[in-house]
């Protein structure tokens, strides 16, 4: 199956982090690819790898990178469709300046950023993009969001039975 997704990296030591995008994708049976390009260090490849995945299809990309992060808005200058940004942590800002450098795009060239380090949302917003045109994948969507709702709820009647104390010997000691 082709790709719905393509999920790029300014360098591979991006992966780890990015592993819980892909993952999301993977929980929906979403079908992507993931290469690494750098919009500095390789920007001919980063603008080719676009234009074939607009010829190949693909509706959403994502984007990450560290530092001087502008992978994600050379991306969407080239790209017609939503690209989402993530921010990765991996200076000594601490990621902010990460997050300026995806978030702060000029008019007509948006990236939806998603917070530093946060694969696992930028995957699901992928999902929630491709589901306002799949009325499977929505439901899904809708099953997944009512079983975190569901996990909360069983938290909290647990703390509202134990008590704090309880609860953090039992459930949280080892977090």
């Amino acid at each position: 199956m082709k790709a719905q997704v393509a999920i790029l990296v300014g360098s591979d030591s991006d992966l780890p982090v990015m592993a819980k995008a892909a993952a999301a994708l993977e929980e929906f049976d979403i079908p992507f690819t993931i290469t690494v390009a750098s919009a500095h260090r390789s920007p001919k490849r980063t603008i080719t790898l676009v234009d074939s995945f607009s010829k190949q299809g693909v509706k959403v990309i994502i984007a990450a990178a560290g530092m001087a992060a502008h992978l994600a808005g050379v991306v969407a200058a080239h790209f017609q469709l939503p690209v989402i940004g993530v921010p990765l942590k991996s200076s000594a800002l601490n990621g902010v300046d990460s997050l300026y450098s995806t978030v702060q795009m000029p008019p007509g060239i948006p990236v939806a950023t998603v917070g530093i380090d946060s694969a696992q949302n930028a995957g699901l917003l992928a999902v929630q993009i491709l589901a306002t045109s799949d009325n499977e994948l929505k439901k899904k969507i809708i099953a997944y969001k009512k079983s975190l709702a569901e996990k909360v709820e069983k938290k909290a009647k647990i703390l509202e039975d134990k008590g704090i104390s309880q609860y953090i010997n039992e459930h949280l000691k080892n977090s």
